[in-house]
């Protein structure tokens, strides 16, 4: 396998780290100043910081019901990663399945050693042996590339912030006069920092998408297998019934195709370039692969 390290995905990663600590550095300094508790504030961040790094793919597979299967239970898809695996020199992952109308597929974990790759039961049902094994690719391209980890930690750092904003109205009204002047304030800063980690969010997820794309094409030898897999996912998705969409929502960022599309209001912060550019981008890997 020919495999090409991303200097732009690794620099982007770092740029992402570095920029996430500044947000909750001066989201912690801004509650501290609101007369928030710093010493619970400090543990807090402590404890749900070790939480995300050694807990966030269970995190995510509790998030999207997705369970652990083992070799008996899914031999054939357990065969297709070991071989993926060799080819990709890293260690197998965990293989988790999800329940779902949705055909899609993500990964999840801190590092190649503690990594899960999951897929939807319906994804097995779409896609062909080709598609799917293109899919999975994809899949332990991100773990190959080391991107998860940063974007579960963005996706916390807005989480906590979207808690506030929810929240914080109910708890300025049943706080005194100074106290529910601060919580509006809390308020306010965490809309700027879940505005602030979204697109920091944004801006990585969709460069790392091109890049596991690139790596799959490189992985399997075949371009044209994703790209087939991501035109009939996306217009399965298409046919799915909102609900099915909103349930999927919340673990967006980690599928290979998001449930939400650009159509949507909420789909102005997408997670994912368009089909049309992943496609055209697997089109000129297809060139680079043919020598020409």
């Amino acid at each position: 396998m020919k495999w090409k390290r991303d200097a732009g995905l690794t620099g982007r990663i770092l740029l992402t780290w570095a920029l996430l600590l500044l947000v909750y550095l001066v989201f912690m300094g801004i509650l501290m100043a609101l007369g928030l508790p710093s010493g619970f504030i400090v543990l807090i961040a402590v404890v749900m910081g070790l939480v995300q790094y050694f807990f966030s793919d269970r995190l995510v597979l509790m998030t999207t019901g997705s369970k652990i299967v083992e070799y008996d239970e899914a031999p054939d898809l357990h065969r297709m990663i070991e071989k993926l695996c060799t080819e990709a020199d890293l260690p197998k992952p965990r293989i988790a399945v999800m329940h779902s109308p949705m055909p899609n597929a993500f990964a999840t974990g801190r590092s190649p050693n503690h990594a899960v790759v999951a897929v939807t039961d319906s994804i097995m049902q779409t896609l062909n042996r080709d598609e799917l094994e293109a899919v999975l690719a994809h899949e332990l391209s991100h773990v190959k590339n080391r991107d998860i980890l940063t974007m579960t930690v963005a996706s916390f750092v807005a989480m906590i912030a979207s808690m506030i904003m929810n929240n914080f109205l109910f708890a300025s009204i049943f706080s005194n006069r100074e106290q529910g002047g601060a919580w509006i304030i809390a308020g306010i800063v965490a809309a700027v920092v879940w505005v602030i980690a979204t697109l920091l969010m944004m801006a990585l997820s969709r460069y790392r998408e091109f890049a596991a794309d690139r790596g799959a094409a490189y992985i399997t030898n075949n371009p044209d297998a994703l790209i087939s897999a991501l035109q009939k996912i996306s217009g399965r998705m298409d046919r799915l019934p909102p609900e099915a969409k909103v349930a999927a929502e919340g673990a967006n960022a980690f599928y290979i195709i998001p449930a939400l599309s650009g159509k949507t209001l909420a789909g102005l912060f997408s997670t994912h370039p368009a089909l049309e550019k992943r496609i055209e981008n697997l089109e000129k890997v297809r060139a680079e692969i043919r020598g020409y």
